[in-house]
């Protein structure tokens, strides 16, 4: 684990053995994999102090060194108005936030008029707490689905946390009803994933898309239906919707791709998130508490999943 102190607009890091002989130019390069852009702005812009003078990005540290890296300066003022609510915060530090979004909202704008978005409540959660800086949505979750979604507050933590998804290493666990009882307790649907040409945001399986692969277990089975755990090794859009409904067991509640109106929404839910913190590399695991009422997930503990 690595240990930071925060002075002000600075991170401190003592210079632990792990980096010893390292540049800091190898640290953002290769350690955190930074993409070369931002990491430019870092050199360029001075944001980078050893033992409290400019950093010489080519020279190696040696244990103590004392590194400063300006993460938390107050940014300039963003374009997105804040939507005063009160959302659920599973997990916060200085770096990454994570929300329990509530079903019927959208993650993000879709249009400047789309301002009651879990992105715009993150901006009012940052700024009611006196801080300025903008967070960034790391991935995001259909408008009817709830639960467990991550946000960096600066930006190294959120080029981090983009690579760290792309490279499929921040595991996302949901809890789905489905209709039907499944013929096997445990399985992997390994179908890919395109556009529907006749429905502007539907998705299908299609032999010319995306590769997606959603594994599920069984937790439980009712008279008619089934609560299915699922993780992904893809994030497609609509992924598990797509699969189940596939596979003959839509997501009840889910209209669009053939489910039942039992609920007012799809039956999902994002209920863990673990991820390797993108500074200290803790593994960070946040478990999403169950928000509808009234509920629809019953007799089901989150924090066993």
């Amino acid at each position: 684990m690595l240990r930071y102190t925060r002075k002000g607009n600075w991170m401190e890091i003592i210079t632990p053995k792990k980096w010893e002989g390292k540049t800091i130019e190898a640290i953002f390069r290769t350690e955190w994999e930074v993409p070369r852009k931002l990491t430019h702005l870092f050199r360029m812009e001075h944001k980078v102090l050893v033992n409290g003078n400019r950093a010489n990005w080519n020279l190696p540290l040696v244990i103590r060194d004392k590194v400063l890296i300006e993460l938390f300066a107050e940014e300039e003022e963003n374009s997105i108005p804040a939507f005063i609510y009160d959302v659920q915060v599973l997990y916060e530090d200085d770096h990454v936030i994570v929300f329990n979004k509530p079903p019927y909202m959208n993650t993000h704008p879709n249009d400047d008029n789309d301002i009651n978005t879990l992105v715009n409540a993150a901006h009012y959660y940052v700024q009611s707490k006196g801080e300025n800086s903008s967070v960034r949505q790391i991935h995001r979750l259909d408008r009817d689905t709830s639960g467990a979604i991550l946000f960096a507050k600066h930006a190294l933590a959120g080029a981090i946390l983009d690579r760290m998804l792309e490279k499929r290493e921040i595991k996302r666990t949901y809890l789905a009803i489905v209709h039907d009882h499944l013929k096997k307790e445990k399985g992997t649907i390994s179908e890919p994933i395109g556009r529907d040409r006749h429905h502007p945001t539907k998705r299908r399986v299609s032999a010319t898309g995306q590769d997606a692969k959603t594994h599920y277990q069984v937790l439980k089975e009712d008279k008619s239906n089934c609560y299915v755990k699922c993780w992904l090794e893809t994030g497609r859009t609509h992924q598990i919707r797509v699969h189940f409904s596939h596979i003959g067991h839509p997501l009840v509640g889910d209209k669009l791709y053939g489910g039942k109106p039992l609920f007012k929404r799809q039956a999902l839910h994002a209920a863990k998130l673990e991820f390797t913190h993108p500074i200290t590399d803790e593994v960070i695991i946040s478990y999403a508490p169950f928000i509808d009422q009234p509920p629809i997930f019953k007799g089901i503990d989150v924090y066993t999943l």
